[in-house]
Formats: C-alpha cells, structure tokens, sequence
C-alpha cells in the first residue's frame, strides 16, 4: 500500500509510512510532524477496538491528561510508554474506537528520521 501512495501521491515513504513536517502556530522556526503509517489488514494494533484503523493524536501534558481522562471514567487501554520521541498511551473513545495519544519531542523524532534515512512529505 505504501508503494501506491509513493507512485500516485508523491509522498516520501519508507517501512514505516511517511512523515509529514510542518511548523508550529506563532514560532515559524519549531518544527512539527505527522506520521502516517499503513498497517496490515491483519494487525491486531488497534484491538481491542474492532476498527481498521486507529487515530494517533498530539497531545500536550500527557501525565496530567492521564489523570483528567481516568477522573472522567475514559478507558484508559495501557500505562504511558516513553521512548526517546516521546511518550504514547491508548485509550478508548464512548463507541470503542482505539485512540493513540502522542506526546511528542519533535527534536528527537526528527533526529531518528535522519537516522533511518526518512525523508519527509511537505
């Protein structure tokens, strides 16, 4: 599926999908990204929600948010995992669905793209 977005769209792909780069609201000079990333019909990701897909939003504060979300009775799915780009829990929307949260460190993520060789969409 990546190779078709590649030839037809023009986006950067790699393993893990493309990486859109774009800038920050009022400071022009901090950047941002977008990771898009095609996954197997066949995962099992995204369980125990029992879509084909899975939203991965940008968030700020994740502990505090953790917190706020549990207080309000949202199903929180697993503990916050931090990696060096940032830290990433998943919950459940009221129909089920499986949200990833992303708090991301932006410099380090970019860091690891050039590691890999990824070039980003813009």
């Amino acid at each position: 599926m990546r190779e078709w977005y590649q030839t037809y769209l023009g986006l950067n792909t790699n393993k893990y999908g493309t990486v859109f780069e774009w800038y920050q609201g009022a400071d022009s000079t901090k950047k941002g990204f977008t990771q898009w990333s095609p996954f197997s019909e066949k995962t099992k990701y995204f369980e125990p929600s029992t879509k084909d897909y899975m939203i991965n939003y940008r968030v700020e504060n994740m502990v505090a948010l953790i917190a706020e979300l549990k207080k309000n009775g949202v199903t929180v799915v697993d503990s916050i995992q931090t990696v060096e780009y940032g830290k990433f829990v998943h919950i459940l929307d009221v129909e089920g669905n499986k949200l990833e949260l992303w708090e991301p460190n932006d410099v380090e993520f970019e860091k690891l793209g050039k590691q890999i060789g990824a070039k980003t969409t813009k």
